[in-house]
């Protein structure tokens, strides 16, 4: 046989247990659709999702990736996410429980007005310790990867707000019923609308404004749509939004051990804390963007927050009332809340 052919059918040999491991290898190799509400220009894409898929693909070697669909590129509105994530539709998604009203109660404790801390990485740290403990019950129907909370939320408005005069019948968007009954109690004239209805909401007169935290402004040119933006003083603050990254839990179950080893490792309070940057570190930047617009921010003094406090104690009351028939015991709760809060936000001005 001339040695060329030899050499061919010796080389042709090598290579069958080559392809024949390529499968095996390709097997191993999952691809996640994550699916959110926000714009690809939107800080906790640009900040957290990214970075925390990148993360996650770079300590799997490659195996794990995980591919944004943003602005709800996959169909269906932002209050659907969690059950996307349930039914299989994605196999992760970032949603706020909020969207659904009632559907989970436990969560909405930090939703109540003066619970929440100022910076965003206290409200991330305490709302996942307390998932871990208290909210397995509530989202058994999905995978958590992590639970959270953003920082302050603003009022931002088409007129100045320092008083609660000043916002007796304005028409505010609000995230979450909880967020929307606190501006109800303050004299406002609350609307609930997901968060990529407001720039249209604003621009045609719908409302007259919103609460959000600073992070979200830009992907909703917030800062160049309205002119007045008011915070309040210290912690606890007016109010906060919860979150959850969660995944279709046959989707996880399905993995190989060693994808879910690494999906583990960036769960949890590593996962909450991740979140915590686009609002700690990326709010400042966009507040000083809105002062360089000329953009008058309003800080209400410590004697109306203190009437804002007071204003909105019958919402706390109501909230505790409502949920005893829910099997739980919501004083216990927002006992334990504050007190997560108080542990996390020792140190953190």
């Amino acid at each position: 046989m001339p040695v060329s052919r030899r050499r061919a059918l010796a080389l042709g040999a090598l290579s069958v247990p080559a392809l024949l491991r390529a499968p095996a290898a390709r097997a191993q190799e999952t691809t996640l659709r994550l699916h959110h509400f926000l714009p690809a220009v939107s800080n906790v894409h640009r900040f957290f999702l990214q970075p925390w898929a990148q993360k996650v693909q770079s300590e799997s070697g490659g195996r794990l990736r995980v591919q944004i669909f943003p602005a709800m590129q996959l169909g269906g509105a932002p209050p659907q996410l969690f059950d996307q994530a349930r039914d299989g539709v994605a196999d992760i998604i970032w949603t706020l429980p909020g969207n659904t009203p009632g559907r989970f109660p436990r969560i909405e404790v930090f939703e109540l007005p003066f619970v929440s801390h100022k910076r965003a990485i206290v409200n991330c740290r305490a709302v996942q310790e307390f998932a871990e403990k208290n909210l397995r019950e509530e989202f058994r129907e999905v995978h958590p990867i992590c639970v959270w909370a953003h920082g302050e939320g603003l009022i931002h408005s088409r007129k100045e707000v320092r008083t609660m005069e000043d916002l007796r019948g304005l028409k505010l968007r609000f995230p979450s019923r909880l967020n929307g009954e606190a501006l109800r109690a303050l004299g406002a004239a609350p609307v609930g609308m997901p968060v990529p209805q407001i720039p249209e909401a604003v621009s045609q007169g719908v409302i007259d404004g919103a609460v959000v935290p600073w992070e979200v402004v830009p992907a909703l040119r917030l800062h160049e749509m309205l002119k007045f933006h008011t915070e309040v003083p210290g912690s606890p603050t007016l109010y906060t939004t919860s979150f959850i990254l969660a995944m279709n839990k046959a989707k996880y179950e399905g993995l190989p051990a060693e994808s879910r080893r690494v999906l583990d490792a960036n769960s949890g309070m590593v996962a909450a804390e991740m979140a915590a940057k686009p609002w700690d570190e990326q709010g400042p930047v966009v507040e000083r963007m809105a002062r360089g617009r000329g953009n008058q921010i309003t800080v209400i003094t410590e004697e109306e927050k203190a009437r804002w406090v007071q204003a909105t104690r019958p919402v706390v009351e109501a909230w505790q009332a409502g949920t005893r028939e829910r099997g739980f015991d919501a004083g216990a709760l927002l006992e334990e809340a504050r007190a997560l809060v108080a542990k996390h936000g020792q140190g953190v001005s």
